[in-house]
């Protein structure tokens, strides 16, 4: 044995020397010890497995176990592996190591290979973790394993009921029991009763909602017209509610025979940018478009031609919306239309039947409720602001008799540069007290939603339009709307509203902020939500008179 220490360690001496490393003296003995050590160890482990008598001076002796020793284990963890080593946690008594016979054989549990009756078992020990992390260790026993029990659902009588209902028999119960409903007594926490025309019905009318309907998207439809949401600017209200409308699991049903409403999922901002020739003032190829589109779903499936169309639905905000519907008598006149451009002077955008759809500017599509908020009364030193891009009838009336008129009246074309570089658009609105909106080449303005963001009374001056969600708000509460004859008159009519009723104007617009905001993920009573309550509202509205 001596003599293979020797030799193991002289080969390694020699193959040292060789390098430039040995030769330095600070690190010779170092190298000199490691190099001892590394031979003695690996002599000692070929010695050790190639010879067994010498395992008895460095290891225990075998441990066999009989059934008189199993009771051993009863108060001791332990986990035997699916491999041939087993890991024994707990410390045996020494009385139970007891020298029996060998076993002929030992099989683990994933193998049938025999090992040598003499060869012996090694103990393993598991690295040990530090106290931190058997602090933060949960410990179970094998047999114990943690189970979460989950909450039942509860279905009631009620819902039994109302789901065994076909389509047709639920809207006509869910009109019976909004007509029904009672007034609430006590305030709703999640529904301000002072920004509602009547909040009883509105709550009663949701409720039904969230249990009954049922919307059907047609699956047809060649993208990026169909099914290709434009998430940012200021005709986004149409692609977001596309969006959350086909994400969403609890309105959304496959089975059009289960069906309150039909949604035809096209973007009129998307069939602008496939279908129009620049500079060719020309739309008609948009409404051919989309009158052979409903001409094909007539043809293929039997809903458009069961109803007409009258529980059927489209999404537009952009400013052609109403026009591109021309071509087809049914899809214009009874087809719900939840239009930006809610104009009831041009006959095609329907008081209500038809639905005024908000019209959102989402300058970031992974944060829409970026720098939602405003200031307090006291740091708006402004009395009323506008500034935008000049076209239309209303915007050109409007600077000619207030701009460079009057310190309190802000009123711009275009944001100055050298006044954007102080106060940015925002800040502005932030800024001001009154917010003005007038209507530009159409009715709606995304500056009535961008006012309610920035906490900012809105001041309409658009006639002929119907405010976004009418038939639930009272916009009397937390807006202004001027006709556009009173323009010259508008600074009188701002100062002659008292502090105490602005105060309160200026709550409720922080208070109906909440149903006019688009959430990635949709939440109770927020614009998603509004929206599709007054379609749902719309539906039950034609029931009514169907009934009558």
């Amino acid at each position: 044995m001596e003599g293979i220490v020797f030799v193991i360690f002289h080969s390694l001496m020699k193959e040292l020397k060789r390098h430039s490393l040995f030769h330095r003296i600070k690190w010779r003995k170092f190298i000199l010890a490691a190099a001892f050590f590394v031979a003695t160890g690996a002599l000692l482990q070929t010695c050790i497995v190639s010879y067994p008598p010498m395992s008895n001076w460095f290891l225990l002796p075998p441990l066999t176990l009989t059934p008189s020793s199993y009771n051993i284990f009863e108060k001791t963890s332990y986990n035997i592996s699916s491999n041939t080593t087993s890991h024994i946690k707990g410390n045996l008594p020494m009385a139970t190591f007891e020298h029996f016979p060998p076993l002929t054989s030992l099989h683990s549990l994933n193998s049938t290979t025999m090992l040598p009756p003499s060869a012996p078992v090694v103990e393993v020990r598991a690295k040990q973790k530090s106290r931190r992390q058997r602090r933060n260790t949960t410990r179970l026993a094998p047999s114990e394993p943690m189970i979460v029990p989950q909450r039942p659902r509860v279905v009631t009588p009620w819902q039994r009921h109302v789901w065994s209902l076909r389509p047709d028999e639920a809207l006509v119960y869910a009109r019976k029991e909004i007509d029904n409903s009672s007034p609430i007594l006590a305030n709703d926490p999640d529904l301000y009763a002072p920004v509602f025309r009547n909040v009883s019905l509105f709550r009663r009318s949701y409720e039904l909602m969230e249990s009954i309907l049922k919307v059907y998207i047609y699956p047809d439809g060649r993208r990026p017209i169909f099914h290709t949401p434009q998430l940012m600017g200021i005709y986004a209200s149409e692609g977001w509610f596309m969006k959350l409308m086909e994400e969403n699991r609890q309105f959304v049903t496959r089975d059009p025979a289960r069906a309150h409403l039909f949604y035809l999922p096209y973007s009129a901002r998307q069939l602008q940018h496939a279908l129009y020739v620049p500079n060719s003032h020309n739309i008609k190829p948009l409404s051919i478009f989309l009158r052979n589109y409903v001409k094909m779903l007539a043809a293929k499936y039997p809903f458009w031609n069961r109803t007409r169309g009258t529980d059927h639905f489209l999404v537009a905000c952009h400013d052609w919306g109403p026009y591109t519907l021309t071509q087809h008598a049914e899809l214009t006149k009874n087809t719900i239309k939840a239009l930006c451009n809610a104009d009831v002077s041009e006959g095609i955008f329907v008081a209500q039947k038809d639905v005024s759809l908000p019209e959102t500017t989402i300058r970031r599509p992974r944060k829409p409720l970026r720098n939602i908020g405003g200031k307090r009364v006291s740091q708006r030193p402004i009395l009323a602001f506008f500034a935008g891009n000049m076209h239309g009838r209303v915007r050109p009336k409007l600077l000619q008799y207030w701009r460079d008129k009057d310190e309190d009246m802000k009123i711009y074309g275009p944001l100055p540069n050298r006044i954007s570089r102080k106060m940015s658009y925002i800040e502005h609105m932030k800024s001001s007290r009154f917010c003005l909106c007038p209507m530009g080449y159409e009715v709606n303005s995304p500056r009535i939603i961008e006012a309610i963001y920035y906490e900012c009374v809105p001041v309409i001056i658009a006639d002929n339009f119907v405010l976004p969600l009418n038939e639930v708000l009272d916009w009397s509460t937390f807006s202004v709307v001027v006709a556009e004859k009173d323009i010259p008159n508008l600074k009188k009519i701002l100062t002659a509203i008292p502090l105490r009723r602005y105060l309160s104007m200026q709550t409720n617009v922080k208070m109906v902020q909440k149903h006019f905001l688009w959430n990635p993920r949709p939440v109770k009573y927020d614009l998603f939500h509004m929206i599709l309550h007054s379609i749902w509202f719309s539906r039950l509205n034609q029931i009514q008179i169907q009934q009558g």
